[in-house]
């Protein structure tokens, strides 16, 4: 008697239906996109407190973003000017013109200068009184109270040699005075890299207190959900996936504020261009006092939106791991 073969039995149920991978990325981007839109509507069910939160981020990522727009303006309005090393020599006022040309023809001689230029009494008046609201009053004075200056141009621009040409050339019985013109420079450029140093600082600070205002606010929210938590997790929800909301709960939170944010260093740069524009005049230059470029701005909003996620994330991983079903 003949054995038939055994029929394979047909797959049942579950057995029947393969899930892709391209099925399953659409899945996971559908569900990311509906977890996102349900979290951006859950801000504008509480509009106030969700505009104070919003408020207060803005203000912190707002304050180191005008810092260094304003440090990087002072940065480019002063590299136009003129660094180079310069002494002035104010000669005593019993020193006669002839004197002081011959003195500065001795100096052509030194070693350690590139240029010298003098600077007698009478030119020095009449840039005095085409500088000056004074130059009526000059016309007053029996004689010229100015005295004769030598500008001279040190060849080395080491601050070591500059103090010892400084020192060598006050010594001149002649001078009164050598005036190191390059300290006001050196002194503008330490301020300002102390004003960028500052700005570091605070951005740090202002970044700790985003992080602590957004995981709190996420922490408050994750509170009042503890049940639909609990629930979720009876059901076999995973910590990531109740995790999944609170995140982008953070990330609308991070990018609203920095877009706020940037709106308000724009504005704030905006209502300041008018006197920084006439202070420049003042000195000649053609400066123009710029805002946020592109590139600042989208360091600021992915900085923000970052800063939101990332306290989103740590607030909802120590706080989730409390909320577990009894």
């Amino acid at each position: 008697m003949a054995i038939k073969p055994q029929e394979k039995a047909s797959p049942r149920g579950a057995q029947k239906h393969h899930v892709g991978h391209l099925d399953k990325s659409r899945g996971w981007l559908r569900h990311h996109l509906e977890v996102a839109v349900q979290a951006f509507i859950r801000l504008t069910v509480t509009p106030v407190a969700t505009f104070m939160t919003l408020a207060v981020l803005a203000i912190a990522l707002a304050l180191p973003g005008f810092l260094f727009t304003v440090v990087n303006n002072v940065q480019q309005f002063s590299s136009g000017w003129d660094t180079n090393p310069r002494i002035m020599l104010y000669l005593d006022a019993s020193v006669s013109d002839a004197r002081a040309e011959q003195l500065s023809l001795q100096l052509m001689l030194h070693d350690g200068l590139s240029g010298v230029e003098l600077i007698d009494r009478e030119q020095g008046l009449r840039e005095f009184a085409s500088y000056s609201e004074f130059a009526g009053m000059l016309s007053l004075l029996d004689t010229n109270p100015l005295p004769a200056v030598i500008l001279v141009l040190p060849a080395d621009h080491q601050a070591s040699a500059l103090q010892q040409l400084q020192g060598e050339l006050e010594a001149i019985p002649e001078v009164s005075e050598a005036v190191l013109d390059l300290e006001w420079i050196q002194r503008l450029n330490a301020y300002l890299l102390m004003a960028e140093r500052f700005s570091w600082v605070l951005s740090g600070l202002l970044a700790l207190a985003v992080l602590l205002v957004v995981g709190n606010t996420i922490r408050m929210t994750l509170e009042s959900r503890r049940d639909e938590i609990v629930v979720a997790k009876l059901v076999g929800a995973t910590d990531a996936w109740v995790r999944r909301p609170f995140l982008y709960s953070g990330f609308w939170y991070g990018l609203i504020g920095s877009l706020f944010a940037y709106v308000l260093v724009q504005l704030s740069l905006y209502l300041i261009t008018g006197p920084a524009n006439q202070l420049a005049q003042l000195y000649s230059s053609s400066f123009m006092l710029q805002g946020l470029d592109l590139t600042s701005g989208l360091i600021l909003v992915s900085t923000g939106t970052g800063l939101g996620v990332l306290g989103g994330f740590l607030s909802t991983g120590r706080h989730l791991r409390e909320i577990e079903p009894s």
